[in-house]
């Protein structure tokens, strides 16, 4: 019992964490803060854009070439860059349409695993699923694995409506998923955050390919995201802006329903005074959007936001809104909720599964209705007081830090003892 209770040391490997946006590097910053405060030795791997990480957990650089990063998307390196044969597999499948940063991350991780294998006790890979993170087992290491969603959603929603080249372009990108289901039924137990990603996980990844894998246990485990209460709260003292409406978008892609969302502040911008702000960075197709709606005084974008400065925004709203066509989870949908924020949300993905009764449910895709809800909650004080006081409770009830670490060291141990047969 005494070694039951030992603390472990995890290395949990990240293949990009940016944070501020995008749920990888918010994962693994309150994670690693929550596990250190366990009393467990955590140590962060990463590649660019590095996690903000609290104290307790260290950070490993794991240096890619950074192809993608924002002020120099689709770079080409200099020469004097290239250190070994992986830079030059990166390089060589950006220039083939790929995204190498999964499997050229999980190569080098392996990699600096493989000199400190003794160093660790178990191997956590967010979201990565490169072919390296097989090799891991040969360390004589667990691993865990977590999904938040399966991409092949993003997959399919971003190929819809596109022309012969453009799928073709895409499919090219999309190349890694491939890669991510084969790793994924090899790799065990697998974390995710939600029902309905749990579904997608199984049906898109063939996680089970018959009545002998169900009946070795549930390799797929259902741990929820968590949000800090202490910096995303109602905040009492500081009124809500009227009019203002608040959304957040990791990657300004089809998936994320911007689109849907400018066209209802178009039409909600007819009749009153309303305005965006969109917590994330605009595509040139968004930009253009905005111009072709004569919405440039009625929408700001932001980014790279201190996390006060950013909570404090989603406090001052008076609507926000999440108009995916698909989540797996939706952190920003807690934050709203923690931040006493009323929230109108798609009903698409897992939304439904987390909101519960403290959101307003539109169908995804739809601009009229999504406008009308709006529009119907910006005019209802009462209403808006009811959803903010369910989804601060809906919070405390279900989505804390604290906890989303005890569960996952409780799913580390069961890996220790190999109570997984995968």
């Amino acid at each position: 019992m005494a070694s039951e209770q030992r603390p472990l040391r995890i290395a949990l490997l990240s293949y990009r964490s940016k944070p501020h946006s995008g749920g990888q590097g918010v994962y693994v910053r309150h994670l690693s803060r929550e596990l250190a405060a366990l009393g467990h030795h955590v140590e962060v791997f990463s590649g660019q854009p590095y996690p903000e990480l609290d104290d307790g957990p260290l950070l490993r650089q794991v240096p890619s070439l950074d192809l993608y990063r924002d002020e120099d998307p689709f770079r080409t390196p200099r020469l004097k860059e290239i250190r070994d044969w992986t830079d030059v597999l990166e390089v060589a499948m950006m220039w083939g349409g790929a995204f190498p940063e999964p499997l050229t991350f999980s190569i080098r991780a392996l990699r600096a695993l493989r000199s400190r294998a003794g160093a660790f006790d178990i191997v956590h890979d967010n979201q990565g699923l490169g072919y390296g993170m097989l090799g891991v087992r040969r360390l004589g290491l667990p691993l865990v694995t977590s999904i938040h969603h399966p991409i092949t959603v993003d997959r399919r929603l971003d190929l819809t409506g596109r022309g012969w080249l453009e799928r073709l372009n895409k499919r090219r990108w999309y190349g890694f998923v491939r890669m991510q289901g084969r790793v994924a039924r090899r790799a065990g137990p697998l974390i995710t955050v939600s029902e309905s990603s749990q579904g997608d996980i199984c049906r898109d990844f063939g996680i089970y390919r018959s009545r002998r894998d169900r009946d070795r246990g549930d390799r797929v485990r259902i741990i929820p995201l968590g949000v800090d209460t202490r910096l995303f709260r109602p905040r009492q003292n500081e009124p809500r802006v009227k009019g203002r409406i608040v959304t957040v978008t990791s990657a300004d892609s089809p998936l994320k329903g911007l689109s849907t969302l400018l066209r209802a502040v178009a039409k909600l911008a007819t009749e009153r005074d309303a305005h965006l702000v969109v917590v994330g960075t605009p595509s040139d197709a968004t930009r253009e959007q905005v111009a072709l709606l004569s919405l440039a005084d009625k929408v700001t974008f932001v980014s790279g936001l201190p996390d006060e400065e950013y909570a404090r925004l989603l406090a001052s709203a008076q609507v926000a809104v999440i108009p995916s066509m698909y989540e797996g989870f939706s952190l920003p949908a807690v934050e709203h909720l923690a931040s006493g924020t009323p929230l109108v949300a798609s009903r698409a993905g897992a939304l439904p599964e987390v909101t519960g009764d403290a959101a307003v449910l539109v169908t995804p895709g739809d601009p009229e209705e999504l406008a009308a809800s709006i529009r119907g909650l910006l005019d209802d004080d009462a209403r808006r007081a009811s959803l903010a006081e369910r989804g601060v409770a809906r919070v405390g009830e279900r989505f804390a830090w604290p906890a989303v670490a005890a569960a996952t060291v409780s799913l580390y141990r069961e890996a220790l003892n190999g109570e997984f047969g995968c």
